[in-house]
């Protein structure tokens, strides 16, 4: 594992287009801003594991519960265009 040292508004680049940014430190807590593609996913670990839990549950259902679930409609996706402001 690497470890580096930052301070308030300093950042690290993984590859040419992660940054990782230092916003805040309060006490034990570091806030970060994380600048990243779209099709990077980014997710705090404990949210990255209970996806996974899910996604392997989701491989075990039996087939009668597979078709029921066929049937119910697919979630609305947000709108990820971003908005420029001209003015």
């Amino acid at each position: 594992m690497l470890v580096l040292s930052r301070h308030r508004d300093e950042s690290i680049i993984i590859g040419d287009d992660i940054v990782i940014t230092v916003v805040d430190i309060r006490g034990d807590k570091v806030r970060l801003g994380i600048a990243a593609p779209i099709e990077v996913s980014v997710h705090r670990q404990e949210v990255y594991e209970a996806i996974q839990r899910e996604n392997k549950s989701a491989g075990r259902l039996d087939p009668q519960e597979a078709r029921q679930i066929a049937h119910v409609p697919p979630p609305l996706r947000r709108d990820t265009r971003r908005v420029r402001d001209d003015d």
